[in-house]
């Protein structure tokens, strides 16, 4: 049935003018960045037939390639561009809106909100450094790397030379876990540790090395990983 022939409640674009975004659901949404079907199934159905391939999760469509939109029946090249820039508007959105909000950071929670919508419906790891002044004030935010399905690397002398160049005096490390478990492994510590260790002989802090994953994160400097062999010890 195409939408056109929809009572006028049940249409998507009559049903937000009356009654407001709120009221649409998920699938009803993205039929309005679809406008049409694919012949056989309106827009709406069409959009439910994408949920349905994505688990539901609008996190998890977001990471869906141009090229993968384009496997769903009914969505096209220009289908698929639209619903590509919509998703990357909302995370510009919602980071512009984070760092916006509040531009220092006292916690690992402040971290996740400030760069966790960016990494954690990611299918493959990337590494980033977010830069702090004395006062714990974000000064910019620079990715290190972007790797595979399992791990990405972080490269010592270029954190150093980021931080150097853009006066940092402290450090946060971000990176995400496709497989949704956010704790270290030994190459996660191990580097954290070299990590810290480099920075510190240019005076500058590692206050912490955030892992997220769509299930929230994991702190080093929260959970005292490494404390032992002096990894955010006291007075760091």
């Amino acid at each position: 049935m195409k939408i056109k022939d929809l009572c006028c409640d049940e249409q998507p674009r009559e049903k937000m003018l009356e009654k407001g975004p709120v009221s649409l659901s998920n699938a009803e949404l993205l039929a309005i960045l679809l406008r049409t079907g694919d012949g056989s199934h309106n827009a709406v159905e069409v959009s439910r037939d994408l949920l349905k391939r994505a688990d539901e999760s609008l996190c998890g469509l977001s990471d869906w390639s141009v090229d993968r939109l384009q496997e769903v029946s009914g969505i096209g090249p220009v289908k698929a561009l639209v619903l590509a820039a919509t998703f990357e508007l909302a995370r510009r959105w919602f980071g512009e809106k984070s760092r916006n909000s509040d531009n220092s950071i006292h916690g690992p929670e402040a971290i996740y909100r400030y760069i966790g919508p960016k990494l954690r419906s990611l299918s493959h790891e990337e590494a980033w450094m977010v830069l702090l002044n004395r006062a714990n004030n974000i000064i910019g935010m620079e990715q290190l790397s972007t790797g595979g399905l399992t791990q990405t690397t972080m490269d010592a002398r270029s954190i150093v030379r980021k931080a150097l160049d853009r006066k940092a005096t402290a450090v946060i490390l971000v990176h995400n876990h496709p497989s949704g478990n956010p704790r270290p492994g030994k190459s996660d510590i191990d580097c954290t540790i070299q990590l810290k260790e480099a920075l510190e002989a240019f005076d500058i802090s590692l206050l912490d090395h955030l892992i997220v994953c769509d299930g929230g994160w994991f702190s080093f400097s929260e959970e005292r990983v490494g404390d032992a062999r002096g990894l955010f010890s006291d007075g760091r």
